[in-house]
């Protein structure tokens, strides 16, 4: 992800809060890794972090759909 976040972020996918990490030079979410189609697809379809779970849930295709 490749935005400024806020202490206290909402994921636009499932409304639950999280931090993010990136203000303080390392975010749990540049553990995972994502193909450069599915960065896009979230990237198109989502505006800002998502949250651990749902990031995590998508990267390993445990779910049918990204939006």
């Amino acid at each position: 992800m490749t935005r400024a976040a806020a202490k206290d972020d909402r994921c636009p996918r499932c409304q639950a809060s999280f931090g993010c990490g990136i203000a303080s030079g390392g975010c749990w979410c540049a553990e995972l890794e994502l193909s450069s189609e599915l960065q896009a697809r979230l990237a198109a379809g989502y505006e800002g972090c998502l949250c651990p779970a749902c990031l995590r849930e998508l990267a390993t295709g445990k779910t049918e759909s990204v939006l």
